[in-house]
């Protein structure tokens, strides 16, 4: 495995590790409907303060949503570049069979391949 690959695979694993709790991803998909203050989340949610702000700050931590602070309230909002990154890690890529076909094909015409 590619130096970069392994870069990317730490990256992926740190944001899938703070995915790995269901209160994560409750607090993901609410905050998916919109910016929000901690108190909606902690009403939305049910969840106590102390155990809330644990989670906000692992997904934080993790890139997955962002704080800005106004005032006494903390709002906070998905970061969906982040999102599109590990998607984007995630997506098929040509295997070597695929790109052993290729040259196959290519090879009678003495042509490049896999270009």
């Amino acid at each position: 495995m590619h130096t970069l690959e392994q870069k990317q695979c730490g990256f992926l694993a740190e944001r899938l590790r703070a995915l790995s709790d269901e209160t994560r991803l409750r607090i993901l998909v609410l905050l998916g409907d919109g910016e929000r203050c901690q108190c909606q989340i902690k009403d939305a949610l049910g969840a106590g303060q102390p155990l809330l702000s644990f989670h906000l700050k692992t997904l934080r931590n993790a890139g997955l949503i962002h704080a800005r602070r106004k005032g006494r309230w903390v709002f906070y909002r998905v970061c969906y570049h982040v999102l599109e990154e590990m998607s984007a890690f995630l997506q098929p890529t040509p295997s070597a069979e695929q790109l052993s076909d290729c040259c196959i094909e290519a090879a009678p015409s003495h042509t490049p391949c896999c270009e």
